[in-house]
């Protein structure tokens, strides 16, 4: 990603608080992610309350300040799996304060294909951690991805075949009510038998549908739009490495207007011409970034055992050898928007704009994913260094929740 070569200088952010009237008003100076003006944002009770530009002769923090990230895609991270049968709420905490490094200030613990005894341990673990504080702030939902995806390797992924089964709506609810209606996202193979109709269903409950692990025809990804499937989970991944270069999932896709895409930007899922490319037909109003974070993100290079499966991780991507496919991926989503700048060209305002701004709106949360008064103070402030995006503050709900030392 080529990111604009920022000359920056060696501020420091400064936040000082003013008292008045019963108040206490916090204020944040940086420079605004979408222009590159100095503005200070007062922010009162974890919401922000003003916004003022400031001269060009005022002192100024060069930090850029930007909403914090918003992950819809992550299994796990530093040696933590969302999907272990022995998940504590300590575990769960511990990625959270991992991903606050990272400027993610909201994301959906993924759960991916396994037993229905599996994921019902899996909701319920994951529901319990809500009585903490800061992962009630931090998480916004649950995505599952499976177990209702091709059984066919190559598209299954990584995914274990043995679990994979055909969507079934009392299963399905079932594992909603144990995730106490925390079931945001599910991603499914449109083409297996008795996905639209399930597509359909999960629409009318307000689950966000997206396609994924999937060899669906044009005519097959059309039925599920219409049925209200809205995003495709992780385009260009989820798919064989050899298909037929007319009759692909990954055409129908980028051709329908109605579909707003995830990708994983880190030079490892997808090409950078393939970001590129993608980037061109969707935009930056119908792309979102993701991480797909795994469990061995974070942890030293070297042969891992998952689920039985040797497993490699190398210091950019995980494998998983056996089958040729890719097991997860070892970057933060932060990587992503440093990487769709210098492989695109696209502007930060964008970059951000597609690891906050839309998956907040895909997700319904009005309150996250922009910068303007009366909108929630999750905030990352940050500087640029050859090519690459590097935290220096996070906030969430107007409190200081990382700080570079």
């Amino acid at each position: 990603m080529k990111i604009l070569s920022f000359c920056l200088l060696f501020l420091i952010l400064i936040s000082t608080k003013v008292s008045g009237a019963g108040n206490d008003t916090t204020f944040v100076s940086g420079l605004l992610y979408k222009d590159g003006q100095a503005v200070s944002i007062g922010i009162l009770n974890g919401f922000i309350v003003s916004m003022e530009h400031l001269s060009k002769s005022a002192t100024t923090r060069d930090f850029f300040i930007a909403p914090g990230l918003i992950d819809l895609q992550v299994n796990g991270y530093s040696g933590v799996d969302f999907s272990d049968p022995d998940l504590s709420i300590e575990m769960v905490k511990k990625v959270v304060y991992t991903l606050w490094e990272n400027g993610v200030t909201s994301f959906l613990p993924t759960i991916i294909t396994n037993s229905q005894s599996s994921l019902e341990n899996s909701f319920s673990r994951l529901s319990a951690a809500f009585k903490d504080e800061d992962i009630a702030l931090s998480v916004a939902g649950f995505h599952l991805e499976g177990p209702y995806i091709s059984p066919v390797q190559g598209f299954r992924g990584a995914h274990l075949e043995k679990y994979i089964r055909e969507p079934d709506w009392e299963e399905f609810s079932s594992l909603q009510k144990i995730a106490q209606n925390n079931i945001r996202l599910i991603t499914v193979a449109p083409e297996v038998n008795g996905a639209i109709s399930f597509i359909s269903k999960c629409t009318e409950s307000g689950v966000i549908v997206a396609l994924g692990h999937h060899n669906a025809s044009a005519e097959i990804v059309t039925r599920a739009v219409n049925a209200g499937a809205k995003l495709s989970t992780h385009l260009g991944n989820g798919c064989a490495n050899l298909i037929n270069r007319h009759l692909n999932p990954l055409w129908p896709q980028l051709a329908e207007e109605r579909l707003s895409i995830s990708i994983i930007a880190d030079g490892f899922h997808l090409t950078r011409e393939e970001v590129k490319c993608f980037y061109k037909m969707k935009g930056a109003e119908k792309t979102i970034l993701v991480s797909d974070a795994v469990d061995l993100a974070g942890l030293t290079p070297g042969e891992y055992i998952r689920d039985g499966r040797v497993v490699l991780l190398t210091s950019d991507v995980a494998k998983y050898p056996a089958e040729n496919v890719l097991f997860g991926a070892a970057c933060p989503l932060l990587k992503d928007v440093s990487d769709m700048i210098n492989f695109t060209g696209c502007s930060l305002a964008d970059a951000i704009r597609m690891a906050s701004t839309n998956p907040a709106k895909l997700l319904g949360c009005d309150k996250i994913g922009e910068i303007a008064v009366g909108m929630r103070a999750d905030l990352i402030l940050f500087s640029i260094e050859d090519s690459s995006i590097l935290i220096q503050k996070t906030i969430l709900a107007g409190k200081t929740v990382y700080e570079k030392e």
